[in-house]
């Protein structure tokens, strides 16, 4: 495929040399775009849920959100380096066959996080119009469905066109998104009661543990899984540090600003703190005034879709990956046909989805973090680049099978699924079956009940168990 074709027809194979022009500093636009999202305040109110302080907030939600856009940087080494998406990459660690252990959640994740920002975009539109006397209880059925299908379709038309359509479209929304947004923290401002923010009471080590935790869930470990698909268009000579750097630089960088804003708005207001919980993004604009309703819902829509837009073309690489005999663009086709039957069923039949999904996230945070470090470690240990053909060949120098990094990943999830809870148990009562091994720590109720430390046990028995017990392996593979 030439840049010039308006459908990009590469699946996973292995990009072409001659169409692997892209520069590191490109890897900025997607991350960014997809980052510079009025959401990223509500997380403030998410935080503060946790019960600390702000300065403990903000210190949280800056490591956080770095540390988690640097664990996406090392996975986009191996984008770099292989030239294929993340979850073909992810072979040379599972085997050919054993990949669709991960292969299978990655694609779950990717959905779950595509089809909250679209239900997000449709809740933002029904409360913007119903504020600007558009929207009313005759009408916002209609309101809804007419939202559920333009957004559905930016997203559906955006990830069939490709990886060239998406790069140029992300690096237009960086500067129309970036500057409404900067106008919203303008108008908004006069809202911080700093005397409020301060009175916010600190809270306990294990608090600040739990919040933090949630801030890499639900930052860079929510794309981790995808983050090799946006660096396979980069030149193999590219320096490994330079695709760490812009990739955690786009990522970050708005989402501190948002995040620390935020934080500001919630502790200062406890009844926008509280709606935020219902609404996240439309709860945001009840605060600004009437005429910058529209601005704020275009920009709104279109850094959601941005987002939805990069969840779902990778889903798409990743259904392929799992075997299916489709087109790249039918893939994502089909997984924008199930992107819009979880908004219809969430925005029409669900009372609740905040605390479900927060659940969600932690529930698969664990074996995405598990699933992390191992390849993570794989990705420090290879000095060879990888055997392209065996990426593709279950008889290959891969193998069908890699039992270690498969024992591993269910191990790790076993004991991270112990060391979690669900903190919406209300919300989501589906998920109570875990924190089996909290007893060890002080219980359910103890001072680490909350702390979700599973998230961090799993991506470190996953890197630490694969940087010892793999080396030999790895070394063998690359001397083939």
């Amino acid at each position: 495929m030439t840049t010039s074709t308006l459908i990009e027809r590469n699946g996973i194979e292995i990009i072409p040399e001659s169409e692997r022009t892209a520069k590191p500093s490109d890897l900025f636009w997607p991350w960014f775009a997809a980052n510079v999202s009025v959401f990223g305040m509500s997380y403030g109110s998410f935080v503060l849920g946790f019960g600390i302080s702000f300065w403990q907030a903000t210190i949280v939600s800056i490591v956080g959100i770095v540390l988690s856009f640097v664990l996406c940087g090392f996975i986009a080494i191996a984008g770099k380096r292989g030239s294929a998406p993340t979850m073909v990459l992810s072979r040379a660690a599972f085997g050919v066959e054993g990949q669709k252990v991960p292969g299978i959640m990655s694609w779950i994740v990717s959905i779950g996080w595509e089809t909250l920002l679209a239900i997000l975009a449709v809740l933002a539109t029904s409360t913007v119009l119903t504020q600007l006397g558009i929207a009313n209880e005759s009408n916002d059925t209609f309101i809804k469905i007419l939202a559920t299908v333009i957004v559905a379709a930016l997203i559906v038309t955006a990830s069939v066109l490709g990886y060239h359509t998406i790069m140029k479209l992300q690096a237009v929304l960086t500067w129309v998104t970036g500057i409404i947004t900067v106008i919203y923290i303008f108008l908004t401002v006069g809202k911080i009661d700093f005397e409020a923010v301060m009175a916010v009471p600190a809270g306990s080590m294990t608090a600040v543990i739990g919040a933090l935790v949630m801030v890499m869930t639900g930052f860079g470990l929510g794309w981790i899984n995808i983050a090799a698909d946006w660096s396979r268009y980069q030149r193999r000579d590219a320096k490994d540090s330079s695709i760490v750097f812009w990739n955690t630089i786009g990522g970050s960088v708005a989402n501190i600003i948002l995040v620390t804003f935020g934080l500001l708005l919630a502790a200062s207001d406890p009844t926008l703190n509280a709606a935020i919980a219902a609404d996240p993004v439309g709860a945001l604009a009840t605060i600004l005034p009437i005429w910058a309703l529209i601005p704020f819902l275009l920009t709104a829509i279109l850094a959601l879709v941005s987002g939805a837009v990069l969840g779902i073309y990778s889903s798409g690489l990743t259904l392929l990956s799992l075997g299916i005999k489709i087109s790249r663009p039918k893939a994502a086709a089909i997984d924008g046909v199930i992107l819009t039957l979880g908004t219809i069923y969430v925005v029409f039949f669900a009372t609740d989805f905040l605390g479900p999904f927060q659940s969600f996230l932690i529930t698969l945070g664990v074996p995405l973090a598990a699933w992390a470090g191992i390849l993570i470690a794989d990705i420090f240990t290879r000095r060879a680049v990888y055997d392209e053909d065996a990426l593709f060949d279950k008889k290959g120098i891969y193998g069908a099978w890699d039992w270690v990094s498969v024992g591993t990943l269910i191990g790790a999830t076993i004991i991270g699924w112990g060391f979690v809870q669900n903190n919406f148990a209300a919300d989501a009562a589906w998920n109570n079956w875990q924190g089996y091994l909290l007893g060890l720590v002080g219980g359910k109720e103890g001072e680490w009940g909350y702390a979700n430390l599973g998230v961090l046990f799993a991506l470190v028995i996953g890197f630490v168990v694969t940087f010892i017990f793999r080396r030999g392996v790895i070394r063998r593979q690359e001397a083939a």
